[in-house]
Order: C-alpha cells, then structure tokens, then sequence
C-alpha cells in the first residue's frame, strides 16, 4: 500500500527501486530554507546492506503488509533448519543466516516467531532468555567474590558469556538470546 514518505517508521518493510528494505531509523529534517524532507537509515532484506535515502514529505513509498507467525523447532538439516507450523503441522525450511547470531540458542521444540513479507521470511525472533548448563568456568580466587568481577564460562550451546564468580561449571544459567550474557541462576 502507498503511504507517504513522512509516515515511514522504524520497523516498518517498504519497496525501493525494485528492492524490499527494512527501515532502521528515520528522522524528518526542516531545513531553514526549502521544504521538510525525511532521512531514512535502512536495510536490504536480500543482501543485507544498509543505504540511507531521502525523500521529500509529499513523495509516496510503497509498504509492504508484515505479518507474524509461530512455528517450532524441529531439527537441523545441514545449514538449514526445520521448523513446524503448530496448527496445519506443514514443515518450512529456513536458512541459518536468518536466525543470525541467534542460531546457537535454538533449542528443541522453542516456539520461534517468524516475520513474513508477502509469505517470504525475512526475520525470526527467539524467545528472550533461554536456560543453559555452564560447560567450563574458571575456578574462584580467593578474595574475588568481594568484587563485583565477571569470570569467562562456556555454555553447552558453544555461546562463550561472562558470569558471576559463584558460577561453576555443571550449573544451569538463564542466559539472553539477543547478546548471550548471564540473567541469573536458573530456578530448578
């Protein structure tokens, strides 16, 4: 649908020179002489460069209708990965690049919630923290549990964070999905 280019907002997906793009950040600028243009700071939904792009208040930008739906993990295939509609049980097939940095958390059966344009996927988004087992951590020393330091840890994902010195290796952490760093100690 058409809109006008000062409606654009963050998070919206708009088409461009023949291309789908993500809108990162938009700022509409009056200069002091001349008419109100709009700065957008936007992503390439296929390649994944960013660009910036300026229109005038009164120019149009097509957007494009978004639309979120849940799935499940099922199982990894080589570089891709199976998930499972809950409610028609039908199978789709995402590429890992999609998932970014997030491919490490996935774990079985997680609710994923998938962000389609026009029926192509363009993002996934995890659940916010996940609980983890804490593989290796470094043992404490003496007089560093006063201090408010962070010791290295790997998890059993593969994910390196920094936790609390009262952290030790066989422990289960809830750790975020977004960066991977430590919430707390997970509840039994």
């Amino acid at each position: 649908m058409k809109q006008q280019a000062n409606q654009i907002r963050a998070g919206q997906v708009i088409e461009h020179d023949g291309r789908r793009w993500s809108v990162l950040k938009q700022q509409i600028i009056t200069p002091g002489k001349g008419g109100a243009f709009i700065q957008v700071e936007m992503r390439d939904l296929k390649t994944g460069n960013k660009t910036n792009e300026r229109w005038r208040t009164v120019d149009t930008v097509e957007r494009l209708v978004t639309e979120d739906k849940d799935f499940t993990y099922s199982y990894t295939d080589g570089d891709n990965l199976v998930l499972m509609d809950p409610d028609t049980y039908e199978q789709t097939i995402l590429h890992k690049e999609i998932f970014g940095d997030q491919v490490a958390f996935i774990q079985d059966n997680m609710k994923v919630t998938v962000n389609l344009v026009e029926g192509d996927p363009i993002s996934v988004t995890l659940p916010a923290q996940v609980i983890l087992e804490v593989v290796e951590a470094e043992p404490v020393v003496k007089g560093q549990t006063a201090s408010s330091s962070y010791k290295p840890a790997l998890l059993s994902n593969g994910v390196k964070t920094m936790v609390p010195p009262f952290i030790g290796a066989g422990e289960k952490i809830v750790v975020r999905t977004d960066d991977g760093s430590y919430v707390e100690r997970a509840k039994n």
